[in-house]
């Protein structure tokens, strides 16, 4: 079975692409996880969790929970310091991820390609989901990576099609981007995968990131009504391809690994 090798940020990062990672886990596909930093620079939204002096740990944990819930392996972190965002942006931080050598950091990815020797690369679009600058570092290092290593067959982006992130627009949950920046064109979709069969498994890993997803999150304060349409839109998640070395069999694909000689997509 071929191997899926995704990488993120931060803690939580992985709810962008929670149903496909658990969509491949179930079928057998070897999934991986990594995360650049332990999200220590995260706003807590759990009032029951005010307390905690070491948030980069409770986070290490939640991701950990979440992973189990997916059905993957256990993440593996590289050790970065979160940037933050807002009044939390760790400008001074010379250990923030957002001051980080792209190419350091890619030398540091490389040993995980030799061991893990994944199939296919998975990781955040040119937007960076929303602009964090730690979500443009991955990116930036993860599809250098993808064409120095030489040995993954297909890079992806997960995306945000313009008419999703305008839905996200109503509930104001993407805090006033513009769609038409941080969305891509419905053209440029490659996968659209329905993941309905393993929401439960989606919702509980994002369940997991308790600090995040308390009772003071957007998502916790969003009308019903958007919350609604939320969750209905959790159940299809889309992605474009930032690289291959395959052909291409069709456009837009059936899944990751159409073509590449797998018989589940």
């Amino acid at each position: 079975m071929p191997t899926l090798l995704a990488l993120y940020a931060h803690p939580d990062d992985e709810a962008f692409s929670g149903g496909v990672l658990a969509h491949y886990a179930k079928l057998g596909v070897d999934v991986h996880l990594i995360c650049a930093t332990r999200g220590e620079s995260g706003k807590i939204t759990d009032p029951e969790l005010e307390h905690i002096t070491d948030l980069g740990a409770q986070r290490e944990q939640e991701l950990r929970d979440s992973c189990a819930a997916l059905g993957i392996h256990e993440p593996i972190f590289l050790g970065y310091h979160d940037s933050g965002r807002f009044e939390r942006t760790q400008t001074e931080n010379g250990s923030a991820f957002m001051h980080q050598d792209i190419f350091e950091v890619e030398a540091k990815l490389r040993p995980y390609i030799e061991s893990l020797n994944p199939d296919v690369l998975l990781t955040f679009d040119p937007h960076g989901g929303y602009g964090h600058i730690d979500h443009l570092v991955i990116h930036r290092a993860v599809t250098a990576l993808f064409y120095s290593s030489g040995t993954p067959k297909r890079l992806f982006y997960n995306v945000l099609p313009v008419s999703f992130a305008e839905r996200m627009a109503q509930t104001g949950i993407n805090q006033n981007l513009d769609p038409k920046v941080y969305g891509v064109s419905d053209a440029t979709i490659a996968v659209k995968l329905d993941v309905s069969a393993v929401i439960e498994q989606k919702q509980a890993s994002m369940k997991a990131h308790r600090s995040q997803m308390g009772a003071n999150s957007r998502f916790a304060k969003m009308p019903p009504e958007y919350l609604e349409q939320m969750q209905e839109s959790m159940k299809t998640e889309y992605f474009a391809v930032g690289g291959t070395r395959t052909p291409i069999p069709s456009f837009p694909l059936k899944g990751f690994f159409d073509g590449l000689g797998f018989d589940f997509d």
